[in-house]
């Protein structure tokens, strides 16, 4: 198998950029993974979004960010998988090198959410949902991910407060992150007062949408020039799945079977077990997201997820640490760029440049991005390579 490897990681500082427009953030992202790739020329462009044509008013974000960044000419596409979105444009990306059919493609993942307010954002973010059954209700998203966990909470006997681990290792973990959203850690006692957003979900429990922008180069290791410089880092698994879009209608409301397909497909192709892994980036869209993916990918058993994030297993530290830069929650959700964002962070990880954060040692990563309640899971395995 060809090695398709990560040249180029260009990011934006997540949060709300009033003053910036969809394309000079995409901009920003993609001239610095450009330059961190060293010059590298892009045939492909794959762009992963989720709601631009809602919140800014403009589809066709394939051509508008090649124009506008000097490209025009070249292949370019938008991605959309709701909240998967960025990490479904990474797979076309990693399909395209692999096949021999693109040289060097990228990747851009780009969200602008304060491009409207209010009940607006609330009534755009709907359209992930199932629309005729579950929206048209008047079902918010975040309202779903509630009444999941309270299930969840009831049907494993979870106390009150059992979930906060995973607000509590974010928030911990974004302190360092200079991009980050939210860089001050929180107190057990900080997380129980929190006000209630959707009961159980205190607004602890519920990452921010955010804007931002992060973009990432992938060529295949034959075609970096000599005098490449960058630690290599490999996609040596990638795979995705797709799931009932409307909850009522699976066997399991409590359980991601696209998590564990999609993650079980990328780690036999990449040849490792979970016991290689060595930090996972989950979708904690919400703490309930993060509970379920650890157990849908095997780190927990059906109902014990909630325990990695209360005995600190998660931690920077821990057995399987996860969130390492903030994950969602604390560096910010900034919808179909989300998925680009956690591969920039692994890639931080795997280089050995995550300065505070760095995981010691770290050679395997599992990255994983939601679409919905894991409607869509994509799931990439990323390795460091030797020289």
């Amino acid at each position: 198998m060809t090695d398709v490897v990560i040249a180029g990681i260009g990011q934006t500082e997540v949060g709300e950029h009033w003053e910036i427009s969809l394309r000079d953030l995409a901009y920003k992202a993609l001239h610095s993974a450009l330059e961190d790739s060293g010059g590298l020329k892009p045939q492909a462009l794959f762009v992963g979004n989720m709601l631009a044509p809602n919140l800014s008013n403009q589809a066709h974000l394939g051509a508008l960010i090649a124009d506008y960044a000097g490209l025009t000419g070249i292949e370019a596409a938008t991605v959309e998988a709701a909240g998967a979105s960025g990490g479904a444009a990474l797979r076309q990306a990693y399909l395209a090198i692999a096949s021999g059919m693109v040289d060097v493609a990228l990747v851009v993942g780009v969200e602008k959410f304060t491009d409207k307010i209010g009940a607006e954002v609330e009534e755009a973010v709907s359209t992930i949902s199932d629309s005729d059954f579950e929206a048209v209700q008047g079902m918010t998203t975040t309202a779903q991910a509630a009444l999941l966990m309270k299930r969840y909470m009831h049907e494993n006997e979870v106390p009150a407060h059992g979930l906060a681990g995973f607000a509590l290792t974010a928030h911990a973990n974004g302190v360092a992150n200079k991009n980050a959203m939210f860089r001050k850690a929180i107190k057990p006692e900080t997380y129980s007062k929190a006000d209630m957003v959707s009961d159980p979900l205190n607004m602890f429990d519920v990452a921010p949408n955010a804007d931002g922008a992060a973009a990432l180069v992938l060529t295949r290791r034959s075609l970096l020039p000599s005098d490449f410089n960058n630690s290599l880092v490999k996609i040596s698994g990638s795979a995705a799945s797709s799931d009932t879009l409307a909850l009522h209608d699976r066997k399991d409301m409590l359980y991601f079977d696209t998590a564990q397909l999609s993650a079980g497909k990328a780690m036999k192709q990449a040849g490792v077990i979970l016991n290689q892994i060595d930090f996972f980036e989950y979708h904690d869209a919400f703490s309930i997201y993060a509970a379920l993916s650890l157990e849908a990918v095997g780190f927990a058993i059906k109902g014990k997820g909630w325990k990695l994030a209360e005995d600190g297993a998660i931690g920077l530290k821990g057995k399987i640490p996860c969130a390492t830069m903030g994950g969602m929650k604390a560096r910010g959700f900034p919808g179909g760029a989300a998925g680009v964002y956690q591969a920039v962070e692994a890639v931080t990880q795997l280089r050995g440049q995550a300065d505070a954060n760095q995981i010691a040692g770290a050679k395997t990563a599992l990255i994983q991005s939601l679409g919905g309640p894991a409607s869509t899971a994509v799931s990439h395995v990323l390795q460091r390579l030797d020289r």
